[in-house]
Formats: structure tokens, C-alpha cells, sequence
């Protein structure tokens, strides 16, 4: 189950900084994997990540998903504030994921 976290429009100074002139949003989604759901507290959550980019009349869209990212659900949910106050993408999610893990972020 893919449930909607929330949103944003990168900020146009970032983007005219980087020579981009069309918008872009970036939407963020917690998953709960249905399959093991039954028990809550076996459940695994993981983020979907989607970048759509308004280019004259056409939306280009990209998305990366990691199903399996904890069992904590909190956890997930300061991943996303994070990613969203960040504006991270869906081409660098992996790597920050990497850094994370890393760097105990995932541990108790």
C-alpha cells in the first residue's frame, strides 16, 4: 500500500540557478508492504519518491522506490521530512539511503 506523504515545487531560484526553466515538483509516498502487514509490528515500510517536470505541455516523470527500508515507521516518516525539506530526488535517494545506513541512522 502506497500512501501520500506530501509535496513541493522546487524553488524557482534553485532552479534558474541550476539553468532549468520549467517547474518541477517532487512528491514523496510512505509504503507499507501489504504482505506483511498483518502484523503491525513485523510490517516493512519503504519510500517512493516521484519527480515530474513540466516541460512546455509535456510532464516527464521518474521514480525510484526502495520497498523494504524498516520495520520502524517512524523512522520512515523522518526519512520523508527529510527528503522533503531537502528537495532529494529520485536519482540521489539511493545514495543518501547508503549514507544513512551508514552513519547508524537506522539503528535503535
Amino acid at each position: 500500500m502506497k500512501t501520500f506523504f506530501g509535496s513541493i515545487f522546487i524553488r524557482k531560484e534553485d532552479l534558474e540557478e541550476a539553468g532549468i526553466k520549467h517547474p518541477i515538483k517532487l512528491e514523496y509516498y510512505k509504503i507499507i508492504n501489504e504482505d506483511e502487514f498483518i502484523n503491525k509490528n513485523n510490517a516493512k515500510y519503504g519510500i517512493n519518491i516521484v519527480k515530474t517536470e513540466y516541460i512546455n505541455d509535456n510532464a516527464k516523470v521518474e521514480d525510484k522506490t526502495i520497498q523494504y527500508l524498516t520495520s520502524n515507521e517512524q523512522k520512515v516518516e523522518n526519512i520523508l521530512n527529510i527528503f522533503k525539506e531537502n528537495e532529494v530526488t529520485p536519482i540521489s535517494v539511493q545514495d543518501i539511503i547508503c549514507d544513512f545506513s551508514k552513519n547508524t541512522f537506522f539503528y535503535d
